[in-house]
């Protein structure tokens, strides 16, 4: 189970792009309206999409965060929905792997790098809690052997009743009273099949419909040591937090790829008006390749904790937020009155960009650290 396949760690860019030419793009429309892709995820899996940036999971043992983050926008390219869920699973894994349970990177990792298990990440509400944006959800006792933990998550995706997540919950001490200071919190993977979690499907969205998104309710649910992740989760945290910010990044990434396709191929009809649009593809494409190469130097040096390091990942972030907003709307402009069509993919497109913009962290949520981080003289 532990063995690392050296075929499927070898990871080659045209075959993860005719896998998601064969296995995802006749699905879009369909995830759109609510299909979750799991055998398509799983086929992505098998051809290495999910493993770039685990160096345990690599016949070289290198970490490639860049690689990663281009595959996410491979997958974006088709369909930001899958795209998403693709960073959901990347950054389960990479939970795992810089966590503290030996029995999971041997027992588990190889098995969602591969796509064999697939995962999601419960951090929305923990990253906004340390954002000091939320109160924290889940709450955990020390009984013998593990922790009970309850409480509601109100949105965790890429999930199903065989899957796994991450999540954070505060340790309560025999009083019942919390622990106290920076970083005391536990990180723990977490399975949908224990007793006590259920699973609740949560109201349509406008987009992204088909990412297996649920709310999760806690009663007591046993987690057990070799489950934890990091106790307490400060050092962790400063850790794992750039690659789960940057691999974001291809999300944006590829849904920006798709504009400039789309906005492409309606100037070969209506070139002639679309040129007093702003925001051309040319100029798009540009930008994108200038973040491209900004990421690619950060992810070099995704595990430095250091704030000013992190402060640069997530202007970057921001700015692929940013730039996925202008291209869907200019994708749209572009496109026309067609646009308008259930059936058009820059419909689609724009809805997958708002996304982008709002998912954790969202725009606000990265212009808040940003001044926290100013204000504390991180530079």
């Amino acid at each position: 189970m532990g063995a690392i396949d050296t075929e499927l760690a070898c990871i080659d860019p045209a075959a993860l792009a005719a896998a998601v030419t064969r296995e995802l793009d006749p699905l879009v429309g369909r995830i759109d309206r609510g299909l979750y892709p799991g055998d398509a995820l799983r086929a992505l899996g098998a051809q290495g999409a999910f493993r770039h940036h685990l160096a345990t999971q690599r016949p070289d043992g290198r970490r490639d965060v860049a690689g990663a983050i281009d595959a996410l926008a491979a997958i974006g390219r088709s369909c930001g929905s899958s795209a998403f869920m693709g960073w959901c699973q990347d950054a389960c894994a990479w939970y795992v792997e810089q966590g503290a349970s030996d029995t999971l990177r041997r027992e588990l990792l190889p098995r969602l790098a591969s796509g064999e298990v697939l995962g999601g990440t419960g951090m929305s509400n923990p990253m906004k809690y340390f954002a000091s944006i939320e109160r924290l959800a889940l709450q955990g006792t020390r009984v013998p052997g593990g922790w009970r933990v309850s409480g509601r998550l109100p949105w965790v995706s890429n999930l199903g009743p065989d899957h796994v997540f991450g999540t954070a919950f505060m340790p309560l001490g025999p009083d019942g009273a919390p622990r106290t200071g920076a970083g005391v919190e536990v990180m723990a993977l977490v399975r949908c099949d224990w007793p006590g979690v259920t699973m609740t499907e949560v109201p349509p969205f406008l987009a992204m419909d088909g990412t297996g998104t649920y709310g999760l309710a806690f009663d007591g649910v046993f987690v057990p040591d070799d489950h934890v992740l990091a106790d307490p989760i400060g050092p962790w945290l400063k850790r794992i937090r750039n690659g789960f910010v940057l691999m974001q990044v291809g999300i944006g990434a590829g849904i920006v790829e798709g504009c400039v396709e789309l906005m492409r191929e309606s100037n070969l009809r209506l070139g002639h008006v679309n040129a007093f649009l702003e925001d051309g593809p040319d100029q798009i494409e540009d930008e994108l390749g200038a973040l491209h190469d900004r990421v690619a130097v950060l992810a070099e040096a995704v595990l430095d904790p250091a704030d000013a390091r992190f402060a640069e990942v997530l202007t970057a972030r921001l700015m692929a937020s940013e730039l996925t907003l202008r291209a869907t709307q200019s994708a749209m402009l572009h496109t026309g009155a067609g646009g308008y069509s259930l059936a058009s993919p820059a419909q689609r497109r724009l809805r997958e960009g708002y996304f982008v913009a709002i998912v954790t962290p969202a725009i606000k949520h990265l212009r808040k650290e940003l001044d926290r981080l100013m204000r504390a003289g991180v530079r």
